[in-house]
């Protein structure tokens, strides 16, 4: 998805510059398989297993601060991309772990040990490493820079909101999925309107193009994808376990796309990417080791408990 997506951001071949409307249609896409899917569960339930297609205005308020992160992340996930090359996109957002950090205390009061905040720093030191490198190159757009930072808090506080939503839809991801995706919908229409992207759009040379639509909706079948994987990796794991996970994705589509697009970088460019790489690694088994302490002294807890417990139970004589 995010090769496609450059291509429909930044390429010389399509010359579109609607970030807003590319993720609007996405979204739309998203909202369009979710009512396909919907119907296809009641009249197929024996094969099919899918929430009924309906819209509750209670639900879709509950969910919308959820929504308007989802929309500030993809939105910013898609202007770093716009402005910056594949293969540095994964340095480019790169902070998700500490954003993660610095809101779990914000919003949750939950501190982090020493360990976890020295791993954070070796994570920001690779960042400004890898900022460094590709400005050596003449390639760094700061623009792109800012809209990454931006996307990697974004990110964070999408995996938080998630968790927090989830109950409100019943656990279902399916569920989450669509009312996030009606609301946004809803959410990127002013942002087409004060962008002017809707004259953009309709100038488009390429707008009654059938390879155009096509490429638009297969980006929003994968976002569709996405957007359930994310959210069903969140209900069953944590929002650190999906932010961890989408580090490593990135590393390996960092290296596709050197690949892909015949990139040459310099060592101290792949010094900071493997540094990221090594901090976000830390930083999981910190935490790692940090949850099963707190597991093993709950549980010692608990069977300290229901031991003072039986203890304090009066004994009856049998004589």
């Amino acid at each position: 998805m995010v090769f496609l997506n450059k291509y429909l951001l930044n390429s010389e071949e399509l010359k579109l510059d609607a970030p807003f409307f590319v993720t609007w249609y996405q979204c739309v896409v998203t909202v369009v398989l979710c009512g396909i899917l919907g119907t296809a569960s009641s009249l197929l339930p024996d094969f099919i297993t899918f929430p009924a297609f309906k819209i509750d205005p209670k639900l879709c308020k509950e969910c919308l601060p959820l929504s308007m992160v989802f929309v500030g992340m993809i939105t910013f996930n898609n202007l770093s991309l716009k402005f910056l090359g594949v293969a540095f996109y994964f340095l480019g957002r790169s902070l998700t772990t500490v954003f993660n950090v610095l809101f779990t205390y914000v919003i949750l009061n939950t501190k982090t040990s020493g360990k976890a905040m020295a791993c954070c720093a070796l994570i920001i030191a690779g960042f400004l490493l890898g900022v460094d490198q590709e400005g050596g190159t003449g390639h760094l757009s700061k623009l792109g820079v800012v809209y990454g930072i931006s996307a990697s808090a974004c990110v964070a506080l999408n995996a938080i909101y998630t968790k927090k939503v989830l109950p409100k839809v019943d656990n279902n991801v399916w569920k989450l999925t669509l009312y996030n995706n009606v609301n946004a919908t809803v959410l990127f229409i002013p942002l087409m309107l004060l962008f002017q992207e809707v004259t953009t759009v309709w100038s488009f040379p390429l707008l009654g193009s059938r390879y155009f639509w096509m490429v638009m909706t297969i980006t929003g079948c994968f976002g569709f994808a996405i957007g359930f994987v994310s959210g069903l990796q969140i209900k069953v794991t944590s929002p650190l376990t999906h932010n961890i996970s989408g580090t490593a994705k990135a590393c390996a589509q960092t290296v596709i796309a050197c690949i892909y697009y015949s990139h040459i970088k310099s060592t101290l460019w792949w010094t900071s990417n493997i540094v990221v790489l090594v901090g976000s690694g830390l930083y999981t088994e910190v935490k790692r080791q940090e949850m099963k302490v707190a597991h093993e002294a709950a549980v010692a807890e608990l069977a300290s408990s229901t031991h003072d417990t039986d203890q304090d139970k009066p004994r009856v004589s049998m004589a």
